[in-house]
């Protein structure tokens, strides 16, 4: 029997855009954990490429979807999977990622059997709070991190849902009954319809890290390690300017030398240390092996497809279009 979230899940064929889904990648969650878009383990029609497809949840606009895939083809640093491949004007929403053999962080505490270990917490911490400082000095905001956001791959986490924040309500429009979005990972200012700003980031980084500790976004200070307590207390302060900078998270989470922190993240990221063998636990490593092994057989056993046309993104450099992606004054 597959592991959640591990094994092929899905019955017959189902064709988005050029690609054949081999299994739904968030079979496993808890029907309570939200999840702000469909996410599929998918094949193209040549059987060259297994990707990770998105597609809009019902009731969030297709267009505002689009155009956060598109804005995500600009993030960088190695813990972020950003938009490869969209779908051309007029075709049913859809955005395509690398596929890496990865779990949902949800599917992973359920693998586990409860909270995660706290040395990867803490690794998991320093990684997604390094990449969110190199997001957020492209002058983005991630907007959507939360713990189905999180995948975790055998050398590290990656970030998706870029964007979910934004794509499910306009600003200036409450968000707490939109589709997809975890309340409990909302900060409260975007929730009330604000326009998504990096200390945004932070208070959901909190919420994240207290469910991998926990498995609660919300739980009781005492529920947390000790050297997670007054982290996470402050990343949830409802006022944003009470939260730490993620400079001061990698800070206090991971040992380095004065001149690493002076250097900032232009140094080696210090997440590659506490992400050495041991970070994972041995059944989650397994479930992800185990994971990439089902894709490999499903897909050989997949019906061949007629080649489709496929849209590749524009390869542009430069800013990201204005209005789409939100942006914020270097002194956040």
């Amino acid at each position: 029997m597959s592991a959640p979230g591990t094994g092929p899940g899905t019955r017959g064929t189902r064709q988005i855009g050029p690609y054949t889904v081999v299994t739904r990648l968030d079979t496993g969650i808890p029907a309570h954990t939200p999840v702000s878009e469909r996410r599929f383990i998918a094949r193209s029609a040549d059987g060259d490429r297994t990707v990770l497809l998105s597609t809009p949840l019902t009731g969030v606009d297709p267009q505002r979807f689009m155009a956060e895939a598109d804005a995500s083809r600009y993030l960088l640093g190695p813990w972020v999977l950003p938009a490869v491949e969209l779908a051309a004007p007029g075709e049913q929403a859809w955005h395509a990622r690398p596929y890496v053999p990865a779990l949902p962080l949800p599917v992973a505490l359920a693998v586990h059997g409860g909270p995660l270990p706290e040395r990867t917490v803490q690794a998991l911490a320093v990684a997604l709070a390094e990449n969110l400082a190199v997001i957020h000095g492209q002058y983005l905001t991630h907007a959507g991190l939360c713990p189905s956001a999180v995948l975790i791959a055998a050398d590290g986490p990656r970030l998706t849902c870029f964007g979910a924040v934004r794509a499910a309500a306009p600003d200036g429009v409450a968000r707490q009954e939109a589709p997809g979005l975890d309340l409990g990972s909302l900060p409260p200012e975007q929730a009330e319809g604000g326009q998504p700003r990096p200390l945004g980031d932070v208070y959901a980084l909190g919420a994240t890290l207290a469910y991998a500790a926990t498995g609660h976004t919300m739980p009781e200070r005492d529920e947390l390690p000790p050297t997670l307590r007054s982290l996470v207390a402050h990343c949830l302060s409802r006022d944003p300017a009470h939260r730490p900078q993620l400079s001061e998270i990698v800070d206090e989470l991971a040992e380095g030398s004065q001149a690493d922190a002076a250097a900032g993240f232009a140094a080696p990221m210090r997440a590659d240390t506490l992400l050495g063998p041991g970070w994972l636990p041995a059944r989650l490593l397994a479930a992800v092996v185990h994971q990439s092994a089902s894709v490999l057989t499903a897909e050989a056993q997949l019906p061949a497809q007629p080649q489709a046309p496929v849209h590749p993104v524009r390869q542009s450099g430069g800013a990201p279009p204005q209005g789409v992606v939100a942006h914020h004054s270097p002194n956040h």
